[in-house]
């Protein structure tokens, strides 16, 4: 029979069990460079979950982008990445920059729309994209997936990224600078609207910024690499000193992880970011589109994590299980296998 102390001693040890904080848990979020979307974005984000999880501690890491996140993923270690959809359906099945090196990616959500800029200056005698031949121009840092998109652009063009052009690999930000100094005559970026880097140069006196119109390329890059690309528009009002609207191509912003993250984490991970949307609005105005009603199983190159799916179901928006299409089986296996 248990005496009075031994029953408060058990009592004393239960509350103190439970008062214990959860087990610490450490996430990293692969961003993208500074002058981008992703940083300050990834920076929100982190902020969030350290605050809004407990025990979780997040932290925004600087990176190449897109490309450079998948392979960040495909190390197995806890990071949750920003990422085109391009570059992930390339992760997923092992080819482009990832040939013979499948990464079993998940969807945690579809974030915003990623725009193509292709941009110049007045000056440098560039008009429209055939233009670029015989210049110098950067097509994005190495490890993106700018310079992934930037090369479909210019090979939908007729053009030859290696012999047709001086080619350089810089970030959205150092491009801005080269451009400016008249180092380079154009520069490749995807990102979101506005993006800093853009602005800044746009703003710099005695420039003039000239975007250049490619959305007449989606067809031709549509049929190579599938419907991944979309006609979409940079508005005149973005930047200062657009004499009108410019026609381009954009593709999905989405959040992964590896497909091992337990459904726990993923589901925490997925309905953190929805409810908490309008903190990450104050950080950038393009979380606005991260909308409930964009989370289709057709607007994601890569299959769903179950922990997503599971919070999506929860709001009414159902995504079968079984999305993980015959790629994402072969990439599981793929790396099973190393």
């Amino acid at each position: 029979m248990r005496t009075l102390k031994s029953v408060a001693r058990i009592a004393t040890v239960a509350l103190a069990g439970a008062m214990l904080p959860a087990a610490a848990q450490n996430l990293s979020i692969a961003t993208g460079g500074t002058g981008g979307v992703y940083y300050p974005m990834g920076g929100g984000l982190a902020a969030l979950l350290s605050k809004k999880v407990p025990g979780m501690q997040a932290t925004a890491e600087v990176t190449g982008g897109s490309v450079a996140n998948m392979q960040l993923i495909g190390t197995g270690k806890p990071y949750i990445a920003f990422t085109q959809a391009d570059a992930a359906i390339d992760a997923l099945k092992g080819q482009d920059k990832f040939a013979g090196k499948p990464i079993p990616v998940r969807a945690l959500a579809v974030l915003y729309p990623n725009r193509m800029h292709v941009v110049s200056i007045e000056g440098t005698g560039i008009a429209r994209i055939g233009d670029i031949k015989g210049k110098r121009v950067s097509t994005g840092s190495g490890g993106s997936a700018t310079e992934v998109f930037a090369f479909r652009v210019i090979e939908a063009a007729g053009l030859d990224k290696d012999k047709d052009m001086t080619r350089e690999r810089l970030g959205v930000a150092e491009s801005v600078n080269a451009l400016k100094d008249r180092k380079i005559d154009a520069f490749f970026w995807v990102g979101g609207l506005p993006t800093a880097a853009v602005t800044d140069l746009a703003n710099s006196p005695g420039v003039r910024i000239r975007m250049i119109d490619i959305a007449h390329l989606v067809p031709e890059m549509t049929k190579k690499h599938g419907n991944i690309y979309v006609k979409d528009v940079i508005p005149q009002r973005i930047y200062k000193g657009m004499d009108k609207d410019n026609p381009q191509a954009t593709v999905t912003n989405l959040l992964a992880v590896h497909a091992s993250m337990d459904d726990k984490t993923a589901y925490t991970i997925t309905r953190t970011l929805f409810e908490n949307v309008v903190d990450l609005v104050r950080v950038h105005a393009e979380s606005v589109n991260i909308k409930l009603e964009n989370q289709k199983a057709e607007n994601s190159s890569i299959p769903w994590h179950p922990g997503a799916i599971r919070f999506f179901a929860e709001q009414g928006i159902k995504i079968a299980a079984d999305a993980d299409k015959g790629a994402a089986k072969k990439s599981d296996k793929s790396a099973k296998g190393k």
